[in-house]
C-alpha cells in the first residue's frame, strides 16, 4: 500500500508531493520577493534579520543555507562569514535556486549554489558550523528526516535555526484564518496571477507542526539546548538548536 502525505489540506501520496510543491513554486519564484512583502507588510525582513542575530556565525563560517529560495539568509550569511568563510545556498526547486543565485550575482556576490533536496544533503558530516532553513521546512514530506541530515552535516558545536510559520496567539487565530483563507489567495491571484498556490501556502502552514512539537522533533533529531522565540505573536517562530 502507497504510503500518503498531506499537500495543504490534501492528501496524496507521497511520490506526489514534491512534484505539486515543485509547481507551486516554479509558478510564484518570479514573485515570490514582492509577496513575501505583501503578504508580511515587510515584517519577513526583521524575522530574517533575528534569525541572523542568532545564527553565530562570524568571519570563516561555514554555512549551510537549505531550502534557501531568493537568497535573504544566504546574502546576509556571505555578509558575516567574510572572504574566509563558505556560504552555500540550496534549494530543490530550480526556478527558486536560479532567483536567489542571480538576485546574488547581480549584487556583486560570487554564490556557491547546488540543487538539492533537504532531506539528502550532498554534504560531508560534521562539515558546517551553521545550517538553517526559512519557510522550507513545512513543504518537505519527511521532516524528521531532513532534521537528521541538517544534524548530520553540522560539526559538534555547531546550530540550526529552523525559521517557519507556526501556531498564532490564540485570541488572534480567527483575524489571523480570515487574512490567510481569503485576503492571501486574493493577493495571490491578483499580483502574482496565481491563487492556487497561494491557498496551498496557507494550508501548509495549518499542517505544519507547532512550536513544542518542532521542538521536540528537533530533540528527537538528537539535538540539545533546543529552544525558539515567537514572533509576531507566534506567527513565526524561530527554533535554534545544538549538535554537542
Amino acid at each position: 500500500m502507497q504510503n500518503t502525505t498531506h499537500f495543504g489540506f490534501q492528501t496524496v501520496a507521497e511520490s506526489e508531493k514534491a512534484q505539486k510543491v515543485a509547481e507551486v513554486f516554479h509558478s510564484v519564484a518570479n514573485r515570490y520577493d514582492l509577496m513575501n512583502d505583501l503578504m508580511s507588510g515587510g515584517l519577513h525582513r526583521l524575522w530574517k534579520h533575528f534569525t541572523i542575530e542568532q545564527s553565530g556565525v562570524r568571519e570563516g563560517s561555514r554555512v549551510l543555507d537549505v531550502a534557501g529560495g531568493s537568497g535573504d539568509l544566504s546574502r546576509a550569511f556571505v555578509k558575516r562569514a567574510g572572504k574566509s568563510g563558505t556560504v552555500i545556498l540550496t534549494d530543490i526547486n530550480s526556478s527558486m535556486l536560479t532567483v536567489g543565485r542571480d538576485r546574488l550575482f547581480d549584487e556583486g556576490v560570487i554564490p556557491l549554489a547546488a540543487q538539492c533536496d533537504g532531506e539528502k544533503l550532498p554534504f560531508p558530516k560534521n562539515y558546517f558550523d551553521c545550517v538553517s532553513v526559512a519557510f522550507g521546512l513545512r513543504n518537505m514530506t519527511h521532516k524528521d528526516e531532513a532534521l537528521k541530515d541538517m544534524y548530520r552535516v553540522l560539526r559538534p558545536g555547531g546550530r540550526l535555526l529552523v525559521l517557519e510559520f507556526s501556531k498564532v496567539w490564540e485570541p488572534l487565530q480567527g483575524i489571523y484564518d480570515k487574512y490567510s483563507f481569503d485576503i492571501l489567495p486574493m493577493m495571490g491571484k491578483l499580483v502574482a496571477d496565481d491563487e492556487d498556490s497561494y491557498r496551498y501556502l496557507a494550508e501548509s502552514i495549518r499542517m505544519h507542526p507547532d512550536q513544542e512539537t518542532l521542538k521536540t522533533m528537533m530533540e528527537q533529531a538528537g539535538f540539545a539546548r533546543v529552544e525558539y522565540y515567537n514572533l509576531s505573536a507566534g506567527v513565526v517562530a524561530l527554533h535554534k538548536g545544538y549538535k554537542l
